[in-house]
């Protein structure tokens, strides 16, 4: 069967597809900046909880307060960027969804276990004792749980010459595991939020005013986590690499200018963040890190474009002007994003009265 009678004609979209590719960016730099801190607290403060000594336990607490926080950030970034790949994909990813119906709906249970989990980690940890463990185990592995998940249908949609197990197994329990990429995607990413989640732990401690040991130490601590998983993730890297279809893989490698200077950019950022990293440079590793982090996302944009250029280009989408959708959302953006930054001041202000 010809996989590309299987694909939905596409919807019309109200402006050019520009906009929605840009704030699909924008709007995923955001979220994969939260779900990285998620995640890599979650571990870390999994692995601090197992180990339980004094100063592990103190870790543990320290993430405990932010874990809550950033999955409720987590989960309100990743809507807009969900609904942008939507309009502009929605012929594969509805399809994919459809495919793994029955993991996909259960996302929504997943995370809201995961979140309770947290809440009574943070709320109750002094009285926990050994049941901490359990609280934050369990929400670490729902987390992984639901990003793998998302690794699954973000392949599935990508692979339409697979959508044809449908007619054996028309359940909605399709997962992609034939897919070369699926595990080094998923890997790359949960590497990825282990050095985001250090990285995060060591700037918590680099806006503490008072200057100590512990400070020191726990700077230092959130760098190496930092520096060792970057080290993980370039392993994993070079792995996710060479799964990639061939004609795929050559466009970073001189078959495609634009791919070829991003892969370039990529390899100097992550370097330069290694370094500072080892080095225990915060803010020039936090700055090259967000650097390489929205070049990371702009190759993954060119991965997907690559596989679906076969069957589809975002640029034969027809447009019908409507543009008072796309006025309303970035007044929307714009009022959110300013909102939730002038809480985050109010936060660290009140935080750095109470260390005075």
């Amino acid at each position: 069967m010809d996989p590309s009678s299987l694909i939905p004609s596409p919807d019309t979209i109200p402006v050019h597809w520009g906009w929605f590719q840009f704030f699909l960016i924008l709007t995923f730099v955001l979220h994969l900046l939260f779900m990285n801190t998620m995640l890599g607290m979650g571990i870390i403060a999994l692995v601090a909880s197992v180990k339980s000594k004094l100063q592990d336990l103190q870790t543990a607490k320290e993430i405990s307060g932010k874990l809550p926080y950033t999955i409720a950030f987590t989960v309100n970034t990743g809507v807009a960027p969900l609904l942008f790949i939507q309009v502009l994909y929605g012929n594969f990813i509805y399809t994919s969804s459809v495919l793994m119906a029955v993991y996909w709906l259960s996302i929504f249970v997943i995370l809201l276990i995961a979140y309770y989990s947290a809440y009574i980690y943070s709320f109750k940890f002094d009285t926990l004792g050994s049941g901490r463990t359990f609280f934050i185990a369990l929400a670490v592995i729902f987390m992984l749980v639901v990003g793998f998940f998302f690794s699954n249908n973000m392949t599935l949609m990508l692979t339409p010459d697979r959508w044809t197990r449908y007619f054996t197994n028309p359940g909605g329990t399709i997962l992609n595991f034939f897919e070369p990429t699926l595990f080094p995607r998923f890997f790359h990413f949960v590497a990825a939020s282990i050095a985001v989640g250090g990285l995060f732990l060591a700037l918590v401690f680099k806006f503490k005013k008072k200057n100590s040991d512990y400070r020191r130490e726990k700077i230092a601590s959130g760098m190496r986590w930092f520096s060792y998983s970057t080290i993980a993730q370039i392993l994993i890297g070079v792995w996710f690499l060479i799964s990639l279809p061939r004609d795929i893989m050559v466009i970073f490698f001189g078959g495609n200018s634009f791919a070829t200077i991003l892969f370039l950019s990529g390899i100097v950022g992550t370097t330069l963040a290694l370094v500072f990293g080892f080095q225990e440079k915060v803010w020039p590793c936090a700055i090259t890190t967000l650097f390489t982090i929205i070049i990371m996302v702009l190759i993954r944009d060119l991965v997907r474009r690559a596989y679906l250029e076969p069957y589809f280009t975002v640029s034969t989408l027809k447009v019908v002007p409507q543009y008072s959708p796309l006025i309303l959302f970035v007044v929307t953006l714009v009022i959110g994003l300013s909102l939730v930054g002038y809480m985050l001041k109010l936060a660290l202000q009140n935080r750095r009265e109470d260390e005075k």
